[in-house]
């Protein structure tokens, strides 16, 4: 199994990044019909502008465009990118405490959404 990935990288309109997100398309053979999303990142200075709603239906586009009708994602629980992804048609499946760690060491509990495209 290769390890392919689509990367998406918004940039700003003087070239600087300002978002990214990958679709993982390469998972278990008895899966061939799911893809993951990983590392949606939107810069706090470009947040509430619309950028990861855009990001995300390029995913979903992509998506789509290789065979792909099962999406899953997760997400630290409580943030913001909770509510991008329920106004995005995404469905909540539950809650992980201790998931990971944040940047300054304190654990955090991660999310799990899935998303069927039609």
């Amino acid at each position: 199994m290769r390890n392919e990935r689509i990367l998406f990288v918004a940039e700003s309109a003087d070239g600087q990044i300002v978002g990214t997100v990958q679709l993982i398309t390469a998972l278990p053979e008895n899966q061939p019909h799911r893809a993951d999303i990983a590392k949606m990142l939107v810069r706090s200075s470009a947040r509430r502008q619309g950028i990861g709603a855009r990001m995300m239906a390029a995913v979903d586009d992509a998506a789509r465009n290789t065979g792909k009708s099962v999406l899953v994602l997760d997400a630290v629980t409580g943030g913001d990118a909770e509510r991008l992804y329920e106004r995005a048609g995404w469905q909540r499946v539950g809650n992980v405490p201790n998931y990971a760690l944040m940047p300054d060491g304190t654990f955090c509990g991660t999310t799990f959404f899935h998303k069927q495209l039609a």
